[in-house]
This record gives structure tokens, sequence and C-alpha cells, in this order.
């Protein structure tokens, strides 16, 4: 499926991990019109930091992007 709009959620203290589902959750529930047709997750971390992020694809109903 093709997509035609990128949403970045990204975290790296482990409180904001922590809520980063109920973060996405809440933008998907505002934007009835996107539909997400795919999602990367991505884990980095080094000796100090971890990080997750989380990228969905979407495709935008064309009649709520005029």
């Amino acid at each position: 499926m093709g997509f035609n709009g990128v949403k970045v959620f990204s975290a790296t203290k482990a409180k904001d991990r922590e809520e980063l589902g109920e973060q996405i959750t809440r933008w998907i529930r505002a934007n009835p019109d996107a539909k997400v047709t795919d999602k990367i997750v991505t884990q980095s971390s080094d000796s100090e930091f971890h990080c997750i992020t989380i990228t969905l694809f979407f495709q935008l109903d064309s009649a709520a992007a005029s």
C-alpha cells in the first residue's frame, strides 16, 4: 500500500518510552482520516541512552487533505 504521510514518534527517557504507545494512540484517534499503511520500529542505544523510534506511514484521505 502507498502512503502520502509519515509521523515519527521517538523517546529516550524511560518514562517517555513507557508512554509512547499512549501517545501514538492519541495521535491515531485525533487523525481519523489517516489510515496507517505501514510502520517501522527502530531501537538504538549506546552506553548511556536507549532510544525507541516508531515511524508510521499513512494514507491521508484526499478529501481531508484538501
